[in-house]
């Protein structure tokens, strides 16, 4: 019996055995694919990618409201200026000192780089430094 089981196994396998060569061909085109699959790589992996574009605020507003954030900026910025002016006329910045305008804490000294004007916003943290060299 064990024979019989031996020699049908073996006839099984001792038949004429093909092979073929295996190759691969990738399917991007970037790597040596066929181009025709461009569009559709492109297409699936657009519909695939979930990642959106930052929308720019700007892009939102429209010319007219831009038009009125600019007056607005301009007019804050005039009058910010003149208060400034007011504040500070007759100051001679070899004055050192702290000084107080609004919210922001004005701290001004000389250095060997020139003056130096550190300002404070008190409300937010926020703190800039202004160096006025010597001429």
């Amino acid at each position: 019996m064990k024979k019989l089981v031996l020699l049908i196994v073996l006839g099984l396998f001792a038949g004429p055995l093909t092979a073929q060569q295996l190759t691969y061909t990738p399917l991007n085109p970037a790597f040596g694919g066929n181009p025709y699959n461009y569009s559709w790589m492109l297409s699936s992996a657009t519909a695939q990618n979930q990642h959106k574009a930052p929308v720019d605020p700007r892009e939102e507003t429209s010319e007219l409201d831009r038009l009125n954030e600019n007056i607005n900026r301009q007019l804050l910025s005039q009058i910010s200026r003149s208060l400034l002016f007011e504040q500070l006329e007759g100051f001679d910045f070899n004055e050192e000192g702290t000084f107080t305008y609004g919210t922001l804490n004005m701290e001004i000294y000389r250095s060997l780089e020139g003056i130096v004007i550190n300002i404070l916003d008190t409300s937010t943290g926020e703190e800039t430094q202004i160096i006025i060299p010597y001429t």
